[in-house]
């Protein structure tokens, strides 16, 4: 008889400094059968059903919640969501024994009055299933704690950054969930918190010391009795008590050599605390205005690209202040220094796009930016033309129009999203390789804008994901704390 396996997902990275609460408009949600139909091909969902389908298990497809990382969800969404997997889940048991379950999480999901919604999940899901195999693929970027740790058999997170591996991910964990469940493994597990925060702009894995670390735990991943080991990173923009690095170790039924693996590796990490920076370009916002214009001046291969890095969506933040684009729109005579509008992407208002989708092609005077995000930067009052608009754009199906004002085309999108491809200014018309300059609410680019960019250059601007980390109103992390504390040696506890 095949085995069933139940696979579900709630995926979201919570920024708390973030006004916004994030709901059910802003999230993508497949049910059922659309798990297996629909699901984005290179995710760690797909590759967890495409693994236990090549293993000829019966799928048991429940749901999965998607959204980009914005702030804080609301408490009535996921106590919903928590919900429907849970009764999903037990009518599934009901109709048949289930053998295992793999899920899809992020790990740093954030809920208002719930400090570990991952754990509390896994915990109610425990309640129903107490002893069979449960297995979870993770975002590089989890808060791990110590109920995600009980409550599961094996966490396995990506280990590129940017996640270029989320399919090997959510193959890696269900690989696990089979061993179980055909009793050829039996995990065992450790995990060691490392009181250090870091952004990704100082951690891709393709850069040292990430390059290094990463290397010598898949070589490590390599022994026979190690059946995973993951740096979990954590997410510095969001102010939880579980805040921190984690570097989790499971094995085959070796738990002396788990607890020593989990500990061996936290203090390596510790070691190269000090080795984390920026490798883009990087400069206070004025000053990278002023370097991108200088480098179009001397004649350099274009278009430049500039990362609003303080505002960037994909990390959290509102996607609507308006710091760098003022310091743009001041600029003299800029269009005697680019010959094409730069280009910026972009601003989320759904109120302005309302306004400019009455008036494309027209000349209008409009108020857009800081919406949202009230304390960082003010609104902006231009008056300028509505040159494009596309409907029904991506996944979250984002209303965008081209405000163009001071030599500047300006995205401005109905919805929370990403801009992490060109694609998105393709849509309304305007090819980046063409224009000196584009802007994007990134920090490090991604792997589409990457093969544009003729050169990279990150403005440490202010927002939800500011770069500045030492810079943050932090309340509830436990201190003392890596880079906001500095002289201390930590005591690295082994927990399982």
């Amino acid at each position: 008889m095949k085995k069933r396996v139940l696979v579900a997902g709630f995926h979201h990275e919570s920024n708390s400094f973030n006004p916004i609460i994030t709901d059910e408009k802003d999230f993508s949600i497949l049910r059922g059968s659309e798990l297996v139909t629909q699901v984005q091909p290179h995710s760690s969902m797909a590759g967890i059903i495409d693994t236990l389908l090549k293993a000829q298990c019966t799928v048991v497809p429940v749901l999965l919640a998607r959204a980009v990382p914005n702030g804080i969800i609301s408490q009535d969404f996921y106590h919903g969501i928590k919900q429907e997997i849970l009764s999903l889940a037990e009518a599934a048991e009901l109709q048949e024994p289930i053998d295992g379950i793999t899920l899809a999480l992020h790990g740093s999901m954030a809920v208002e009055g719930v400090d570990d919604p991952e754990g509390d999940l896994l915990e109610a899901l425990r309640g129903i299933f107490p002893a069979i195999p449960l297995c979870v693929a993770l975002d590089m970027h989890t808060t791990y704690t110590q109920k995600m740790h009980k409550q599961s058999n094996a966490c396995i997170g990506y280990k590129c950054a940017p996640h270029t591996d989320c399919y090997e991910t959510g193959v890696h964990a269900t690989e696990i969930t089979l061993g179980m469940m055909s009793k050829e493994i039996a995990p065992t597990s450790s995990w060691v918190k490392i009181p250090f925060l870091v952004a990704g702009e100082k951690s891709e894995t393709s850069t040292e010391p990430m390059k290094t670390l990463i290397h010598e735990i898949r070589h490590i991943e390599q022994e026979p009795e190690v059946l995973g080991v993951s740096y979990f990173m954590g997410f510095p923009w969001a102010d939880s008590p579980h805040s921190g690095v984690s570097v989790l170790v499971i094995t085959n039924d070796n738990q002396e050599l788990a607890n020593f693996g989990a500990e061996r590796w936290a203090r390596v990490f510790w070691e190269f605390r000090n080795d984390f920076m920026f490798h883009t370009e990087t400069y206070e916002p004025q000053e990278a205005v002023d370097v991108a214009l200088a480098a179009v001046k001397r004649g350099e291969s274009t278009p430049i690209y500039l990362s609003d890095s303080g505002d960037n969506p994909t990390a959290g933040s509102s996607g609507d202040c308006t710091e760098l684009l003022e310091i743009l729109l001041s600029q003299p005579n800029l269009d005697q220094s680019v010959s094409h509008p730069i280009l910026y992407g972009g601003i989320y208002d759904p109120v302005a796009v309302t306004e400019c989708l009455t008036h494309v092609g027209e000349e209008i005077e409009l108020t857009f930016g800081a919406s949202f995000d009230k304390v960082t930067s003010n609104p902006l009052t231009r008056k300028g033309r509505v040159k494009a608009v596309a409907h029904d754009f991506g996944t979250y199906g984002a209303e965008m129009v081209l405000f163009s004002t001071g030599h500047v085309d300006i995205v401005i999108v109905s919805e929370h999203i990403g801009f992490t491809e060109p694609e998105l200014f393709e849509a309304l018309e305007v090819n980046p390789r063409n224009v000196e300059i584009v802007v994007c609410k990134l920090g490090y680019l991604t792997a589409p804008h990457r093969e544009v960019a003729q050169r990279s250059i990150m403005a440490l601007t202010k927002g939800s994901s500011n770069e500045v980390l030492e810079s943050l109103p932090y309340q509830r992390i436990p201190r003392p704390m890596f880079p906001l504390d500095r002289d201390f040696e930590p005591e690295f506890t082994v927990c399982w």
